[in-house]
């Protein structure tokens, strides 16, 4: 098993191949959601090879991602141009990227696990505040049970969703979609097989 010097170390030489890591095609609970989705601007996070970010173009909507990983963003701009849209992509982490206040109709995070209980206030607290009033939050990530199916996502169990995690990282947000479920995905080779999930739609309320 290969020995990496840091995380960005590690995901570039994941993303270093000429498939694509996770698919190209958009998570299938973010698709599930496009009725939400009217117009406007979102923010996708960790963003990776653009799938989702992509798609949210191909709606109309005017997209802002970021990831910190520029092996996945050069197949973002490949994906991107694939489907003719436009994506203001930066190459940044989640504490360099220049969160703006309130800016956003829309924030997305798709399977971005990878910070620590208290990083992950951190996070929240920028995507929320990125985030107009009456702005929604898209969310997808892996559930407790995620380690009994090990098909993906992290493997420290204070990294995964639950339901009243997500309820208490979101303050004041009306929850229009809630659930935890299982499901076989099939997402690249990266996210493949039946798996533990957690969804959530929350509008960020006055």
């Amino acid at each position: 098993m290969a020995e990496f010097a840091n995380p960005l170390e590690r995901w570039n030489s994941r993303f270093a191949t000429t498939d694509y890591l996770f698919g190209e095609e958009p998570n299938q609970f973010l698709k599930q959601q496009q009725s939400y989705l009217q117009s406007g601007k979102v923010l996708s996070i960790a963003d990776g090879e653009g799938r989702n970010s992509v798609w949210l173009a191909t709606l109309g909507l005017t997209v802002d991602a970021f990831d910190f990983s520029e092996k996945a963003l050069q197949k973002a701009y490949l994906l991107a141009q694939k489907h003719q849209v436009s994506v203001n992509f930066t190459c940044a982490s989640w504490q360099e990227f220049l969160w703006p206040e309130e800016q956003y109709d829309y924030v997305v995070g798709i399977f971005f696990q990878f910070v620590n209980p208290e990083k992950r206030l951190q996070l929240f607290q920028k995507m929320i505040n990125s985030l107009k009033v009456g702005g929604l939050i898209i969310l997808q990530g892996y559930g407790k049970e995620q380690l009994r199916f090990k098909t993906g996502g992290p493997g420290e169990l204070d990294h995964l969703y639950e339901e009243e995690l997500l309820l208490n990282l979101l303050p004041n947000f009306e929850f229009l979609v809630l659930k935890t479920y299982e499901s076989e995905i099939a997402e690249g080779s990266g996210h493949a097989g039946m798996s533990s999930l957690v969804g959530a739609v929350a509008r960020k309320m006055a």
